[in-house]
């Protein structure tokens, strides 16, 4: 059932909830395998792997969010029959709101939508999210913190992430949400409190998509302050699918 796209590092068929969780741009399912752990096995993580990166690095890359909604939402399969909570990081958040739009529609179960490190959809983008070279592009992710300095020696590695990176950008600066648009699950916003890519009202206006609750949770960090609150995410994720399912 997991086919390509779902990876889930600690399977649990007897969990109490499931969390689907979408990487950020230039990311892997892999980035969840920590939270995967910390959650088990009583909350098990569905970590969605978009094509053209690692193990399905020989597929196309997808650079339009709405198609890759639209698969991951097919992928769920019957999962999407049971209770599930989307988290999702940066690009992944926006993936998320529109996987989560798609479940709803279809009468799938979900129980929550937790948007990181991301504007709302609604904000669109005034320029360009990458600057025009290859280097640059590099630079600027290395001061969000998405890859180590060092790594950037290694060229093969290089080589790969330079392609996805710039497909995934490609992919947020021609999302446009709905007019409109909205979950009617409960949604959180996580942000850290220096991230220079999401400012407060922006942030904020992810309460302009949510009919069903909106909260806000603010980390010390910057645009990867998750890397050093794992923990308490976990602990908010599985204090949330708990009080859902009191709740349901």
């Amino acid at each position: 059932m997991t086919g390509s796209w779902i990876r889930r590092f600690h399977p649990n068929q007897g969990a109490e909830a499931r969390v689907v969780c979408l990487p950020h741009a230039g990311g892997s399912a892999n980035f969840f395998h920590g939270l995967s752990g910390a959650l088990a096995p009583a909350v098990e993580v569905l970590a969605v792997q978009y094509p053209g990166r690692l193990d399905r690095s020989r597929e196309p890359l997808v650079d339009d969010i709405g198609v890759l909604a639209d698969e991951i939402t097919a992928a769920l399969g019957e999962w999407a029959q049971s209770p599930l909570t989307l988290f999702g990081h940066s690009m992944g958040a926006t993936v998320g709101f529109e996987v989560v739009r798609r479940l709803e529609r279809d009468g799938g179960q979900v129980r929550g939508l937790f948007a990181s490190g991301r504007r709302a959809p609604s904000c669109g983008h005034e320029t360009p999210l990458h600057p025009g070279s290859d280097a640059e592009m590099l630079d600027s992710l290395v001061a969000l913190g998405g890859i180590e300095p060092e790594l950037l020696d290694f060229e093969d590695l290089v080589a790969m992430v330079v392609p996805v990176l710039r497909n995934d950008y490609r992919a947020i600066e021609r999302y446009r949400a709905d007019p409109g648009a909205t979950v009617r699950c409960p949604l959180t916003v996580l942000t850290g409190d220096s991230d220079p890519a999401v400012d407060d009202e922006q942030a904020q206006a992810w309460a302009l998509h949510a009919t069903g609750g909106f909260t806000r949770r603010t980390f010390p960090g910057g645009h990867f302050y998750l890397k050093d609150h794992w923990p308490e995410i976990a602990g908010i994720l599985t204090g949330h699918v708990r009080a859902a399912a009191v709740g349901s």
